[in-house]
């Protein structure tokens, strides 16, 4: 399975009978970044009981994602006007009214076009399906929900295949500074023991008293705490599992976005440990690109 986004859009439009019933309308589906796979279900009230079937069906194709689905039905067999509930819209209006006239300088006057929106007020002649005909149209809704969910499946890879192509081109440019930084680094020592000499050598006279062997002892630990070999390693491995991760085939939004924290704890510590000026403007340079790397990577589901 292709890298994908969790970024997504279907709409599948409906057109089909169901014995002397036509019906038409659409189906669509969005998703965006989310930590799990959640959904917001919108349906006609007399077919809510396909939320359950929705959700299986899209889990099949999704593994994570904020994902909305709506559901857009029109019966043209069905001549008759929608039903408006003249009773809640009157309930509706009176009690608007009543809330303007106590708060007129909160409250904007009531509009019609608001109270007509709101639920309940239109009724769909839905209501009067029987068993037989709900049980169908079900059946056929989630067929075609099905394929809208491939579709969307589709768009989610195309999108999967342009951030892989941007990490693939972020990962090469760390690659090549954690390199930058491997041949500062091996200069290090022998900078630091030049520095350290110049300076013992002005302190000749107040180190007097302090023996041979406890210079080297200092000397030892100050390039042992500037040494990053040890970090410049884990940046190349995490750098070759990026990589490998990316050409698994596998849902890997998760572990790539730990291999960015891990990424980023490197260089914090490279920059850190830094003594000397072209190692730290490296170590800021991969922190910006990790950060640019992270921003990709939570688009991957």
């Amino acid at each position: 399975m292709p890298v994908c986004s969790m970024t997504g859009f279907a709409r599948k439009n409906l057109d089909f009978s169901i014995g002397e019933n036509h019906f038409s309308g659409f189906w669509e589906i969005k998703s965006v970044n989310g930590k799990s796979l959640d959904f917001k279900i919108k349906l006609p009230p007399v077919l809510e009981g396909l939320s359950r079937v929705l959700k299986d069906e899209a889990a099949k194709y999704f593994n994570r994602g904020n994902i909305s689905i709506f559901l857009d039905l029109k019966s043209e067999s069905d001549k008759s006007q929608p039903h408006i509930n003249e009773n809640l819209l009157q309930a509706l209006v009176q009690k608007s009214a009543e809330i303007y006239e106590k708060q007129p300088d909160i409250f904007s006057k009531p509009q019609p076009a608001a109270l007509f929106s709101c639920f309940g007020v239109i009724e769909q002649p839905l209501e009067n399906w029987d068993e037989d005909l709900l049980q169908k149209l079900s059946g056929k809704l989630a067929e075609e929900f099905e394929l809208a969910c491939r579709e969307m499946l589709d768009f989610r890879e195309q999108e999967g295949a342009k951030i892989s192509k941007a990490l693939v081109d972020i990962i090469g440019k760390i690659n090549i500074l954690t390199m930058k930084v491997e041949k500062i680094a091996e200069t290090i020592p022998s900078l630091m023991r030049e520095k350290l000499q110049k300076q013992l050598a002005e302190w000749k006279d107040a180190a007097s008293g302090i023996s041979e062997e406890r210079i080297a002892q200092e000397l030892v630990l100050y390039v042992t705490r500037a040494d990053i070999r040890e970090e410049v390693d884990r940046l190349k491995a995490h750098v070759q599992n990026f990589l490998s991760l990316l050409e698994s085939g596998q849902t890997v939004g998760r572990k790539l976005d730990f291999l960015c924290q891990e990424l980023n704890r490197e260089a914090n510590t490279t920059c850190s440990k830094s003594c000397d000026v072209a190692l730290t403007n490296c170590g800021m340079e991969l922190k910006a690109l990790i950060e640019q790397l992270r921003e990709q990577v939570q688009n991957i589901e």
